[in-house]
């Protein structure tokens, strides 16, 4: 009985609630555009047609944006507007941004509005990456600023870089830098460049750096290198410097190549160069080519 009892009441009682809540949606009058623009600061804001209520919102939101604005160090913050709790906030954020500016080396920072322990900690972190740009061979490098053994460290590293360019051959090696040892080496790997150069036949090979084993190894590479280019007719074939046998194999290679030209009708053939068993193979091919073009040409046209 209770139940049917509740249940009823809530029945009953169900429109008066939807015509209160009725109510209270149309006494809350909707934000106009107007009121929109002035919260959010914009130029199309008309304060003379807002209400009191409304004029108290726009000015909450201008403090909060200005609060805002100061926060983020932003050229809009006006500090005459923000009150003791506010300004105290401000200057904290300020502070903390003066800090982090010093610790990534800003040129912004000015460490003279730091404490001493968080001055300390910049100057640390300044002294790291100095020493880093040291260490990498940075022209922004200050020596005077690193400590005895960062000097040293970083002489030693200035000295690898140095050896290693010295390796390998740039022209801004400093040989006078090199140690004993490192020069021995050095003028190995500059030995061991020219021998590779001379054995590729390039032209900036020094000869009188070779030893007489390289010279040896040099002398039958460059002799197989002309070898090859007799064989295959280039420009650079020197016959004089083959040796009978090559010369012989040179020879042959040439005559096939001539007895190919003149088969094909090519100006490089050398009729005068051809032998009796030469002259009939290549009159033999003219003679098949020749038929070859008269049946084409003895077709009936479709």
């Amino acid at each position: 009985m209770r139940v049917r009892c509740l249940l009823l009441a809530a029945v009953l009682a169900g429109p008066f609630f939807a015509a209160a809540q009725s109510r209270r949606k149309t006494a809350e009058p909707a934000e106009t555009p107007n009121l929109v623009n002035c919260v959010r600061g914009l130029s199309d804001c008309d304060i003379s047609t807002l209400s009191p209520d409304e004029l108290k919102q726009v000015a909450e939101a201008s403090k909060k944006r200005n609060l805002n604005y100061c926060l983020d160090g932003s050229n809009l913050c006006d500090p005459t507007r923000l009150s003791p709790p506010e300004a105290g906030s401000v200057q904290v954020a300020r502070y903390r941004r003066t800090r982090d500016k010093c610790l990534n080396g800003s040129a912004s920072c000015d460490p003279l509005l730091l404490t001493d322990q968080d001055a300390a900690a910049v100057e640390l972190s300044a002294s790291r990456r100095n020493f880093d740009k040291c260490m990498n061979g940075t022209p922004t490098c200050d020596p005077a600023r690193l400590t005895s053994a960062q000097a040293a460290t970083v002489h030693a590293a200035s000295d690898r870089r140095n050896l290693d360019r010295c390796l390998a051959g740039s022209s801004t090696c400093d040989p006078t830098r090199l140690s004993p040892g490192d020069a021995v080496a050095v003028k190995a790997s500059v030995a061991r460049r020219n021998r590779d150069r001379c054995l590729e036949g390039s032209s900036i090979c020094d000869p009188l750096m070779l030893t007489p084993a390289e010279k040896k190894q040099v002398r039958t590479e460059s002799e197989r290198r002309n070898l090859k280019s007799c064989q295959t007719g280039l420009p650079s074939c020197d016959p004089l410097a083959l040796k009978p046998e090559d010369l012989k194999a040179a020879r042959t290679a040439f005559q096939t190549r001539n007895v190919d030209a003149c088969k094909k009708g090519l100006p490089a053939c050398d009729p005068s160069q051809l032998t009796g068993p030469d002259m009939a193979a290549v009159t033999a091919d003219f003679q098949l080519r020749r038929t070859r073009l008269e049946r084409i040409r003895s077709r009936p046209k479709p």
